[in-house]
């Protein structure tokens, strides 16, 4: 039994879109250390259709609520870190404080051991690569283990091979160049995001 309607939500998608992006702008203007400051407007300027869009077909494919909310986080942390190569540290938390709510309903300590482990692999492959991998993955590795447990695994292995093929397409059609920094973190999401809807 359906607990949405598609129509709500398509309208719910509309305004989280909404909310979500009047999120992302206050967390851009309240930030000093963004990658891009001066093109916060040219960067963003397909942010909201490619949010509403987003939104509206993954929501169509779970009705489940926990998930459609891992998902509309994931999703706006994607953008951010297109956008501007960074994870706010509020968004990890809240995902992180849900994702305790959802793992105390099923098996919270292995949930909670995947992210202490997960999280703590990737501190120590953050301090080994001197910069490379950035803290925001590790937070987000780290909160994602509260949602996924074990298959966090799964996430950490198809996310690092999307991103690096991303990174060497980007190389070959000479978009970047071997010392650019590359936005890791949508690659883990929207693994992530799948692995949820499965």
């Amino acid at each position: 039994m359906e607990l949405m309607t598609l129509f709500e939500k398509i309208i719910l998608s509309a305004l989280l879109t909404a909310v979500g992006s009047l999120w992302i702008d206050i967390l851009y203007r309240t930030n000093d250390e963004l990658t891009f400051p001066n093109d916060i407007a040219s960067r963003s300027q397909y942010r909201k259709p490619i949010l509403f869009v987003s939104l509206a077909i993954l929501f169509n494919m779970t009705d489940n609520l926990w998930t459609m909310t891992a998902i509309y986080l994931l999703v706006l942390m994607t953008l951010t870190d297109f956008e501007q190569y960074m994870l706010f540290d509020a968004m990890t938390l809240t995902l992180a404080l849900i994702g305790a709510a959802h793992a105390w309903h099923f098996d919270f300590q292995t949930y909670l051991l995947a992210s202490i482990v997960g999280g703590g692999i990737f501190l120590l492959l953050a301090i080994i690569s001197k910069g490379s991998l950035g803290g925001g993955d590790v937070k987000l590795i780290a909160a994602l283990g509260l949602w996924l447990g074990f298959d966090l695994l799964n996430v950490v292995i198809y996310g690092t091979i999307a991103g690096g093929f991303a990174a060497i397409l980007m190389i070959i059609t000479k978009q970047k160049d071997r010392s650019s920094f590359f936005a890791y973190g949508p690659y883990f999401a929207l693994t992530a995001i799948y692995f949820l809807l499965k």
